[in-house]
């Protein structure tokens, strides 16, 4: 279980993360900040689903090494989050699912994946961050590339600030 990617809804995590919350223009920006190093450090495959994209920009964009899901308006995470566990079929068994949401953790249980709380999942990625603050190595932070950049501008601008 140590290697197993996970996938993440978004919006059910950002309100375990100290520091984070719902209702900041750059909420899903900083929790995919976070993920970013949680998996440089992990070595670990993050999919991280939100709903409610903006008119345009639902679809899924590569941002680093996380994998960022963009629901449409009129559709859910959670529901985007169970349709791709019936389409893994027997792969599912291969990931841990994170949301405290009941509905999601029973779709995962029955899709053979492991269920993860946000509150727990968060208690990890503290732990994998602090590590890093507390540990005497320098650490090589990677900047976003110029082309993520450009991708997060874009995404976040075209939001209207929502």
């Amino acid at each position: 279980m140590l290697g197993m990617p996970y996938i993440i809804d978004g919006h059910n995590l950002i309100p375990k993360i100290p520091g984070l919350r719902l209702d900041a223009v750059d909420d899903e920006q900083q929790l995919v900040a976070l993920l970013q190093e949680f998996c440089r450090l992990s070595r670990k495959q993050v999919d991280v689903y939100f709903d409610n994209a903006a008119p345009g920009q639902a679809g899924k964009r590569k941002l680093g090494v996380v994998a960022v899901h963009f629901v449409r308006a009129g559709r859910t995470a959670d529901e985007a989050i169970g349709e791709r566990l019936v389409k893994m079929r027997r792969s599912a068994r291969n990931w841990s699912v994170v949301s405290s949401d009941q509905r999601v953790q029973v779709a995962a249980r029955q899709a053979g994946a492991q269920a993860l709380s946000a509150e727990a999942f968060a208690a990890q990625l503290r732990s994998v961050l602090d590590a890093r603050v507390s540990d005497s190595q320098p650490t090589s932070d990677q900047p976003l590339s110029a082309e993520e950049v450009e991708e997060w501008e874009r995404l976040f601008h075209s939001r209207g600030g929502e």
